[in-house]
C-alpha cells in the first residue's frame, strides 16, 4: 500500500510569547532573532523599547514554531546568559490564574466575571474572596466559588490576609485583582504579592478624599472623571500605573449619574489592565510600566 503524504497531518505549531528585560546595548535584537530561527521559529509579533532614563531594553515577541519549550529555551539560553536577561516564556492566550478580591461594589467584579465567561478576558478565576457577603449571588451566577470573611479589627484583617495567601498557594495564583476591595493591604501582603497585584480607583480633577467622593465632585462641578489601574505597593495608591481613562462631564450631570459614569470607567480601565497583564504586555521599568499594546 502506498503512503499518501497528503493525508499526514502537519506537525503541531506552538505559539509562544517571550518577554525580556536587560541592559540596553548593541546586537540584542539580532541575537534574539537568531535564536528564534535556530529553533525553527517564526516571529509573528515584535515590539521593543529602549529606556533612556534607566538604560534598559524591553522586548516582547510572539513566536510560532514546531519546537517545544525545551528546544526553544535551549536556543535562547546563550543569548539570555550573555546579556543577563530577565525573561519569561509562556503560551500565547493561556488563561492566567487570577484571584479576585471584592467588598460590596459589583461593577468591576461583574465585568471581569462576564468577560471571563464570554472568552473576552484571558484569565481563569477560581475564587472570589470578600470581606462582605454582598456579592455571593453574583459570583454564583457565573459559577465562581465565593468566600466571605468579615474584617472588623486587626485580628480579623490578619486572618483574612492569611486566607488570601493560602488561596494564592492552593490555586497557584498568578495575579490578584482588587476589584474595588475596600481594605488597605498590609505591607507584608504587598511584599508577598509584589508585581502581581492590580488595584483600581477613581480619579478626579481636582481630587477628593474621604467619604462620598462623587458627592464632593458634584458639589464642586468637576469636568473630568477617570479611573486608574496600578500595581499594588505598600505606598497607598502610588504603585506603577498600568492604565488610565478619563471622560468629560458637565454641570448637567447629577451625583448619581457621576457615580454611573465613574463605575463604567473603573470597570473598563481595570479590565484593560488585567488583559494586558495576562497577555504579558506589561513590563516594569522602575516606578513606571512599559505597555506593549
Amino acid at each position: 500500500m502506498e503512503f499518501d503524504a497528503a493525508l499526514t497531518p502537519p506537525p503541531a505549531q506552538h505559539h509562544w510569547v517571550l518577554t525580556l528585560i536587560c541592559v540596553d546595548g548593541p546586537g540584542i535584537v539580532h541575537a534574539i532573532s537568531g535564536a528564534v530561527v535556530q529553533a525553527g521559529g517564526n516571529i509573528t509579533e515584535s515590539q521593543q523599547f529602549a529606556s533612556n532614563d534607566t538604560g534598559r531594553f524591553f522586548m516582547r515577541l510572539q513566536i510560532e514554531t514546531q519546537a517545544g519549550r525545551e528546544v526553544l529555551e535551549a536556543a535562547l539560553a546563550p543569548v539570555v546568559a550573555h546579556y543577563g536577561m530577565n525573561w519569561r516564556l509562556d503560551v500565547v492566550g493561556r488563561p492566567l490564574r487570577t484571584l479576585v478580591l471584592a467588598s460590596t461594589a459589583a461593577h468591576c467584579v461583574n465585568d471581569m466575571l462576564f468577560r471571563q465567561r464570554a472568552g473576552l478576558l484571558p484569565v481563569h478565576i477560581p475564587l472570589v474572596l470578600s470581606n462582605h457577603s454582598t456579592l455571593r449571588d453574583l459570583a454564583g451566577f457565573y459559577g465562581v466559588p465565593f468566600e466571605a470573611y468579615p474584617v472588623t479589627d486587626a485580628e480579623s484583617k490578619a486572618a483574612f490576609e492569611q486566607r488570601i495567601l493560602r488561596a494564592v498557594e492552593e490555586h497557584e495564583i498568578e495575579l490578584v485583582v482588587l476589584a474595588r476591595y475596600m481594605q488597605i493591604l498590609s505591607p507584608e501582603l504587598c511584599t508577598a504579592l509584589e508585581g502581581r497585584a492590580i488595584n483600581i480607583h477613581h480619579s478626579f480633577l481636582p481630587g477628593f478624599k474621604g467619604a462620598n467622593p462623587y458627592k464632593q465632585a458634584h458639589a464642586r462641578g468637576v469636568k473630568l472623571i477617570g479611573a486608574t489601574a496600578h500595581f499594588v505597593t505598600s505606598d497607598l495608591d502610588e504603585g506603577p500605573i498600568i492604565e488610565q481613562n478619563v471622560v468629560r462631564v458637565d454641570h448637567s450631570r447629577s451625583a448619581s449619574e457621576l457615580v454611573a459614569i465613574g463605575q463604567d470607567e473603573e470597570s473598563r480601565t481595570l479590565t484593560q489592565a488585567v488583559k494586558w497583564f495576562a497577555e504579558d504586555r506589561v513590563l516594569l521599568d522602575g516606578a513606571r510600566t512599559i505597555i506593549f499594546r
